[in-house]
């Protein structure tokens, strides 16, 4: 069974609903194709997972299909690295568009003959108006707009105009391509948008062919026309664009879809700006499109999240058709829902504060079983070594413990996971006070349960043998934003003042369970009492690098359980 097809139908909402009614009218012919169409300028995010959800999910429901279609109609912020990244990100997410990957510039030559056909009937004009000029003559929601002196040229001067625009005669910003609609319009996207600029640079499928470009507005209907699109799914912010939508297909003939939009995916302590995103890794601010910090799906993969998890957040938000923000509380939810069933368990210690067992036998190691899943009854154990000397938390002893501290002190007694109970004898200190070591005894009778005597302890405490630990750098992540809508600044600052300084914490020297050592880049595990960790692809023989995916605290599950107390 393929991917797509073990992905469950979503809850029925409004688009679901216009489509039903569509299929019982014979609309489309009974048809129902959609089509996922991101500009190749950046990397995909988790509101792109939304969509993606959406525009899929809707086609698979209803026996359709979906196109992946690349809009590549501006060569000045386009790269082959995105395309790539992007295909693969969608296959990530359980999806396929088979056979149908389209891209906008194949449509070119079309496109400049359905323009060439809104010039003779006078629906279309060439202005020298600058950008800033057009933008003044446009108005606004209270005044209408001016004419462009260059509006009533006659068809044939258009024609001669924007052939010569095509050849390359004019230089970029000189010229455009606008089409003639209303400048008293009420909708200001009618007031005579441009269809094409003029812009010579090299495409990256169709190299100098080409000198002027379509706009969104003018592709974006004729593209879904071509494909033979049913159902044209937008963001809301594409609503008041409808209408042109609608104007340039009713005015060439042609298929027409029907465009329908749901509200985007906003996300608290998240940046879902492409162009800002850019500019984080153009600085330096983060590693890369793929930091596990950003709301990429590279990055999301690289941290160790799930496309089970994300398809789960997109099926909880559902479809709405008001914008508002969800708590990124839910999608970590839905990870941690999903990994505590799915990851295996190990033992590491992030902080290593050395255990001596001063009663334990010299040169002896034994070996313990634990549960490799506790959720996964199938998943069987895993055997953990044991010595003489180990490593735990160095949080995990206080030699002046406060109240409510129920773990390692002098003189206390704490069970180490799945091995023996082990009291406090002693500690060592360095030249400067510092706890480096706590000689413990332990009580062999107590070996992988309780006391036979019946006595109990307070707390449990995970550990690994110094003899066996494999060494690991970790990194500990938080929001790479401090405040939950980034864009709330203070008078004078910018977005970027609220970049959280304490994202990314990377710590040397951790100890692991010898298990973990070889694992591939992008084996996700719980390590216990710690959270859930992703190996990072930047590991390598003999250097193993863990990015913590998400902690143990599932801070939406409490809300969720006092809501419904």
């Amino acid at each position: 069974m393929s991917e797509p097809e073990k992905i469950a139908p979503a809850r029925k909402d409004f688009i679901r609903e216009i489509v039903e009614e569509d299929i019982r009218q014979g609309t489309f012919g009974g048809k129902v194709v959609t089509r996922f169409p991101p500009e190749p300028n950046g990397y995909l995010h988790i509101g792109h997972a939304k969509a993606i959800h959406i525009d899929f999910g809707v086609a698979a429901d209803y026996g359709g299909r979906c196109h992946l279609r690349f809009d590549d109609t501006n060569p000045a912020k386009e790269d082959q690295e995105y395309i790539d990244a992007i295909q693969r990100d969608v296959r990530w997410l359980g999806r396929d568009w088979g056979e149908h990957l389209y891209f906008a510039s194949d449509y070119f030559e079309r496109m400049l003959g359905w323009a060439e056909e809104l010039i003779r009937q006078g629906k279309a004009y060439v202005d020298d108006l600058s950008a800033d000029e057009i933008t003044a003559h446009r108005g606004t929601l209270t005044e209408p707009g001016r004419a462009s002196p260059y509006r009533d040229r006659s068809v044939e001067e258009n024609l001669d105009l924007f052939r010569r625009m095509q050849a390359g005669e004019f230089p970029d910003g000189s010229k455009v391509l606008r089409a003639k609609i209303d400048m008293a319009s009420p909708n200001l996207n009618l007031r005579d948008p441009v269809m094409y600029r003029i812009l010579h640079r090299e495409h990256h499928r169709q190299g100098n062919r080409f000198c002027v470009y379509p706009m969104y507005d003018w592709a974006h209907g004729l593209e879904d026309s071509i494909e033979g699109v049913t159902h044209s799914l937008c963001s809301l912010e594409f609503e008041n664009h409808r209408p042109l939508y609608d104007w340039f297909l009713d005015q060439l003939g042609v298929h027409h879809p029907k465009q329908i939009e749901f509200a985007r995916l906003n996300l608290t302590y998240t940046m879902m700006s492409k162009r800002r995103l850019l500019e984080l890794v153009q600085r330096g601010v983060v590693r890369g499109w793929d930091d596990p910090r950003m709301p990429t799906i590279a990055g999301l993969r690289r941290r160790g999240y799930t496309p089970e998890a994300i398809r789960e957040f997109c099926r909880l938000i559902g479809v709405d058709k008001t914008n508002s923000t969800v708590d990124i509380q839910l999608l970590e939810h839905c990870l941690r829902e999903d990994l505590n069933r799915r990851a295996m368990r190990f033992m590491g210690v992030l902080r290593p504060l050395r255990l001596v067992i001063e009663n334990y036998p010299e040169g002896k190691s034994e070996t313990f079983e634990a549960p490799a899943n506790p959720e996964d009854p199938a998943a069987g154990t895993r055997a953990v070594p044991f010595s003489k000397v180990l490593y735990i938390e160095q949080d995990d002893f206080r030699e002046d413990p406060p109240k409510q501290f129920f773990r390692l002190a002098p003189g206390r007694e704490v069970r180490l996971r799945a091995a023996y109970f082990v009291r406090c004898e002693r500690v060592k200190k360095d030249e400067r006070g510092n706890v480096v070591e706590v000689v413990c005894s332990y009580d062999p009778a107590t070996r992988g349960g309780d006391a036979p005597d019946g006595r109990k302890v307070k707390s449990t405490l995970h550990w690994v043998s110094a003899q066996h630990a494999i060494e690991a750098e970790v990194r500990l992540y938080e929001h790479l934003f401090t405040k939950p809508d980034p864009d709330d600044v203070a008078e004078g600052q910018t977005w970027l003042d609220n970049v959280n300084p304490r994202s990314e914490e990377v710590l040397q020297g951790c100890r692991l369970e010898p298990a973990l050592a070889e694992r591939p880049a992008g084996f996700t595990c719980q390590l216990e009492r710690l959270g859930y960790f992703c190996v990072d692809p930047d590991s390598r023989p003999g250097h193993l690098v863990l990015n913590r995916t998400i902690s143990l605290k599932d801070a939406w599950a409490k809300i969720e359980k006092k809501a419904k107390a």
